[in-house]
């Protein structure tokens, strides 16, 4: 417990500042020392799971620069994020090798927003997390009734819709979505979309020109 108090504190800090544009009003005696600096980028770091197998994961495991993205399925500015700017960042980054991205569940925006969250982990287990997230995404809909769910689903092109409803309802699969929010929680998050870019936070759906300076800088750092 002795970090995730000032993890939690430093990354609100930074998002806050950013969100403000930049304005720092923090004094000589406030800021964090080169040591404190760099231990709390080594944590930041530690976010990346970097697994060669992740279904929810896309580009390289040993890409230089990951990108993981908090965000809930009924979040309309995660669905801009999603359809404007992220296959922007894949052919321009992803292919080439540069960045990883690594999706968290975040889903705050009620009940089904967790089963959206579900229906994409059940998805995955059948090779289709991204392509159900697509759909969902590409819809952009206020609210997914169960029949829109399977229509989702087989619009992902999930296979074995009756595996699927069946995984939707295994416990682990609610674990692993309550897990990626205790995750977030401990780094501060507080709404989505937020993201992660190396030791780099990102509020919002942010312009494309935004993420890619990150990622330049990051990419730079070797």
């Amino acid at each position: 417990m002795w970090i995730t108090v000032p993890l939690t504190v430093a990354v609100i800090a930074v998002l806050a500042w950013k969100t403000a544009g930049g304005r720092s009003t923090e004094t000589a005696t406030t800021r964090p020392s080169p040591t404190a600096t760099s231990d709390l980028a080594a944590k930041l770091l530690s976010y990346q799971r970097r697994q060669p197998d992740d279904p929810l994961a896309i580009g390289r495991a040993d890409a230089p620069v990951v990108l993981i993205a908090y965000a809930d399925f009924r979040c309309p500015h995660c669905a801009r994020f999603a359809t404007e700017t992220a296959p922007r960042l894949i052919e321009r980054y992803v292919t080439s090798g540069v960045l990883r991205i690594e999706w968290r569940d975040f889903p705050v925006l009620g009940e089904e927003s967790m089963e959206l969250a579900k229906a994409a982990r059940a998805a995955a287990r059948q090779g289709k997390f991204w392509e159900f997230h697509d759909a969902v995404d590409a819809a952009q809909e206020p609210s997914f009734s169960e029949e829109r769910i399977q229509e989702m689903a087989r619009q992902a092109g999930v296979p074995d819709l009756a595996r699927f409803n069946a995984d939707r309802a295994d416990p682990d699969v609610e674990r692993a979505i309550q897990a990626d929010m205790a995750e977030g929680r401990k780094l501060g998050v507080f709404s989505t979309p937020t993201f992660l870019i190396n030791t780099q936070p990102v509020l919002g759906a942010q312009p494309l020109e935004r993420f890619a300076a990150i990622i330049e800088a990051e990419r730079a750092k070797g």
